[in-house]
């Protein structure tokens, strides 16, 4: 292989974690063309003020000294630096990341399947040996079939009660199970609730332990909420536009590479926790977004993104060693308690409780439920309200849109979410003047985000007024 060959080989197999993620790895080779590349603006306005003359929507950022403008500039660049910025920008210690030109930093490559790091040939040296009087389970032995027909049915209902009595799975209701107890008493005096953990041969929906999973959360999320008043009592230097605008950048972000929404909303979590106790300056605040935004990645991601991609997200504003020690100070501040309830922990129960008696299509639920939640990531007002709370009022709200001539509010909705109507009502009502204000917004992250096709345009749905006797603690389903 000649000289030139084994640098195009080894460049290519340094491409970032992002590309990994957006290729198509299901027998088609990704194609990259130069020229299609997007680039996305680093976060330098946050001051949430226009400039006088941009080159597209959202596009130009290059820096212009102004009073209450975050200042991204780094210490010991020229004063002239925000006037004539480079038109490329590449970290001296790795030359192969991607280059910025200070406009758009979108950046869409070929991508191949991540790699892990141990190898099959090391994985198989490594042998363990077992004596089978050592183990009480027979969950351990080899399965007594190895292929089966999916015609021969006999075989596979063999297979499922073998399976289903090692795991101790029994198809009858627990009689310790407070849940079900409920359900059963409020069947005899009300509307029929829906049971949702009746799945008790499916080991992923923890059809025994959900109601305890979900008491368990609401207990926690008390401990694990930011301060309501860190804007009024402690910062300084940042206002809430500025929180707002670093959110927005940061949906932008999380869709780009296509992070689990999970990770969106503890990286808000992360971000007003530590503002809760520690005063920020401007000029930092769009590093501390990236910090939390890496850690959340690293808590729910299968492959997070490199810290090199969040320092290029920022247009190589913040170094690694800067976003290091930032990702350090959270890390130390929080105690490592990076497991919270969020919005979206209580919505996807929510939803299915939602989905066991609305006439509406699941998929619009689904998604006018989730645009709904993180429009209230923007807003620093909504933090007096639990997540559960949030979460509860946007399946209200949904339900509501869907079907406006329907009472939003049922028994089996009650009973999941543990909230009146009455309970609902400034919560609902303060979404509500979300959605209908987010046309005029402009931070327009989530609303374009939930205006395509994937997300059944549901931002663009004509929201009305809610009847106030629809608050009334009166069930109906």
């Amino acid at each position: 292989m000649s000289m030139q060959n084994r640098r195009n080989s080894m460049s290519s197999s340094q491409t970032s974690s992002l590309a990994k993620r957006q290729a198509e790895s299901f027998g088609k080779a990704a194609v990259f063309i130069p020229e299609m590349a997007k680039k996305r603006p680093a976060l330098a306005n946050v001051t949430n003020q226009k400039h006088v003359s941009q080159i597209g929507p959202r596009s130009s950022m290059n820096m212009v000294k102004h009073p209450g403008k975050i200042d991204n500039t780094k210490k010991g660049n020229s004063t002239n630096a925000a006037k004539a910025k480079p038109s490329s920008v590449v970290p001296k210690n790795n030359p192969n990341l991607p280059v910025c030109d200070g406009t758009l930093s979108r950046t869409i490559a070929p991508s191949g399947p991540c790699s892990m790091d141990i190898s099959p040939d090391e994985s198989d040296n490594l042998s363990v040996s077992m004596d089978e009087s050592m183990s009480t389970c027979d969950s351990l032995k080899s399965p007594e079939v190895e292929y089966i027909d999916k015609s021969n049915v006999a075989d596979i209902d063999s297979i499922e009660r073998k399976t289903c009595n090692n795991l101790h799975i029994s198809d009858h209701v627990e009689t310790g199970n407070v849940c079900k107890r409920d359900i059963l008493a409020e069947m005899e005096t009300s509307d029929k609730i829906v049971d949702l953990d009746d799945k008790f041969t499916d080991p992923q929906m923890c059809a025994t332990m959900a109601c305890d999973i979900y008491k368990h959360l609401r207990a926690s999320e008390v401990k694990k909420r930011p301060s309501v008043d860190f804007m009024e009592k402690v910062q300084t230097d940042i206002t809430i536009s500025m929180r707002a605008i670093l959110v927005d950048w940061l949906v932008e972000v999380s869709e780009e590479y296509r992070l689990v929404p999970d990770t969106l909303y503890l990286t808000v979590n992360y971000i007003d926790r530590y503002l809760s106790g520690n005063i920020m300056d401007r000029q930092r605040l769009q590093l501390l977004g990236v910090a939390c935004m890496m850690i959340a990645s690293k808590y729910e991601e299968i492959c997070p993104p490199q810290v090199e991609e969040f320092c290029y997200i920022t247009d190589n504003t913040y170094f690694k060693d800067e976003v290091f020690e930032m990702e350090s100070a959270v890390l130390n501040f929080l105690k490592f308690e990076l497991t919270a309830p969020t919005v979206k922990c209580f919505l996807r129960r929510f939803v299915r409780a939602a989905q066991g008696v609305t006439e509406a299509p699941s998929m619009q639920l689904e998604c006018m439920s989730n645009y709904l939640a993180e429009l209230s990531l923007l807003e620093y007002s909504m933090l007096r309200y639990a997540p559960s709370l949030v979460a509860a009022s946007a399946i209200f709200l949904t339900r509501f849109i869907l079907s406006p001539s329907m009472r939003p509010w049922n028994s089996t909705l009650k009973h999941y979410a543990q909230y009146e109507p009455s309970d609902l009502r400034d919560c609902v009502s303060a979404l509500h003047s979300l959605a209908c204000n987010s046309l005029n917004s402009n931070l327009p992250a989530i609303r374009e985000k939930y205006s395509q096709h994937k997300y059944k345009f549901v931002a663009k749905f004509n929201i009305p007024s809610i009847p106030q006797e629809y608050f009334l603690d009166i069930i109906s389903g």
